[in-house]
């Protein structure tokens, strides 16, 4: 009998769990890919939201023709509100689309450059944050310009804009080391550090008119946007803020030892290993920076290696291009007050009664500080070619 009223039990509180109470169907959501955030000349939010469109197929036939060149076909479509906070905006996304955003599966969050020159990024993206959909993984952009503008453009190989872009950030910065990937999370950690300078990709066109691009770093000091960094010194920043994972070095090319010349060569960086701390002599601060580079000759034009003498000699002055290189874009950094790299971070870690003493001033004493790079350069390989540039006849 007790088998008997266990099993019972068992039944009725399986019959119960079995319901379907809190059940959602598909066709209440619309899937958030992207999401672009401007302010309005009214002071008001603008949101231009992007979903994910379910009901586009590729199907062959004259159907599927017609589809194709009718809206209704378009992987992505935006969907316009405004608010005075961006909760009320995104309620009133059902009213223009008739469903419900879902935001776990965005991939971008578009910020306009006008809207984060006034407003702290912090108290922008608090939503985002305290919500419970969003995802900290999530990709924060810059925009140049007005955001919602760039939701418009058409994916290159992507099925959304929103995965297009998010992919543009992340091989972009993987590959050509030219921006900064950093996710909704760090860039929360960041804007909390004692240095309270974080680093965010920047999208922007070519030129008029011209190619979408994601490169160029945006730095935030006190929550607000103070530079946006060029691509010459991004990828020296990138290289000491420990960031750089692969790229290619240019370097002038010098015949025979003369005079530098504007015919650049190249070198891939393989791997690289980066270290940059403070030394501190009393309220003296100075920064070491070791760089050792790793990586193979991507092009040859007028250097050549004959001897492994030869080898060491170009090493060397790859190693001086990339040290010019990284105290142009420290240079840029003093000069905009930006502690960009955490030094004031490493030294709160390491000495908070020190940091107590030096952060009123940090600032100027930023400015101030002296930077000493050393940069080692090792060739694993001349490549599949010799060691001399393509088509030139070898030397005996």
């Amino acid at each position: 009998m007790r088998t008997f009223a266990r099993l019972t039990v068992i039944w009725l509180m399986s019959m119960v769990a079995a319901g379907c109470w809190d059940n959602r169907e598909l066709d209440e959501y619309g899937f958030v890919q992207a999401v672009a955030i401007d302010r309005q000349d009214d002071g008001r939010i603008k949101l231009t939201t992007h979903f994910y469109n379910p009901s586009s197929k590729s199907e062959g036939g004259e159907g599927a023709k017609s589809a194709q060149n009718s809206k209704s076909a378009q992987k992505g479509i935006n969907i316009r509100t405004s608010g005075d906070t961006i909760f009320e905006a995104i309620r009133d996304i059902p009213m223009k689309l008739g469903r419900k955003a879902k935001w776990d599966h965005m991939r971008i969050i578009l910020l306009g450059e006008r809207l984060v020159r006034t407003q702290n990024i912090g108290e922008v993206l608090d939503y985002f944050s305290r919500d419970h959909e969003p995802r900290g993984t999530v990709l924060p952009l810059i925009a140049d310009g007005d955001a919602g503008e760039y939701l418009e453009i058409k994916p290159f190989i992507e099925q959304t804009i929103g995965q297009q872009f998010k992919k543009m950030e992340t091989d972009g910065s993987q590959y050509s080391a030219k921006t900064s990937r950093v996710p909704l999370y760090e860039l929360a950690i960041h804007l909390k550090n004692p240095s309270r300078t974080a680093a965010v990709a920047y999208i922007h066109r070519s030129g008029p008119g011209g190619d979408v691009v994601i490169s160029k770093v945006a730095f935030f000091k006190q929550g607000k946007l103070a530079h946006v960094l060029e691509e010459k010194d991004a990828e020296a920043y990138m290289m000491l803020a420990e960031k750089y994972n692969s790229g290619i070095l240019e370097f002038p090319c010098l015949a025979d030892g003369g005079e530098g010349s504007r015919t650049k060569e190249s070198f891939e960086v393989l791997s690289i290993d980066s270290k940059v701390y403070p030394e501190a002599r009393g309220e003296e601060i100075n920064v070491r920076a070791k760089i050792r580079i790793k990586g193979t000759l991507g092009e040859l034009r007028c250097t050549v290696l004959k001897s492994r003498q030869d080898a060491r000699r170009l090493e060397k002055r790859i190693g001086r291009e990339v040290e010019r290189r990284l105290q142009e874009g420290i240079a840029v950094l003093k000069r905009e007050k930006l502690d960009a790299l955490g030094i004031g971070t490493q030294i709160y870690r390491r000495n908070p009664k020190l940091w107590r003493r030096l952060e009123p001033d940090w600032d100027d004493r930023f400015a101030r500080i002296r930077f000493q790079v050393r940069v080692e350069v090792r060739m694993l390989s001349t490549g599949l070619n010799v060691g001399t540039p393509f088509g030139t006849k070898e030397r005996k």
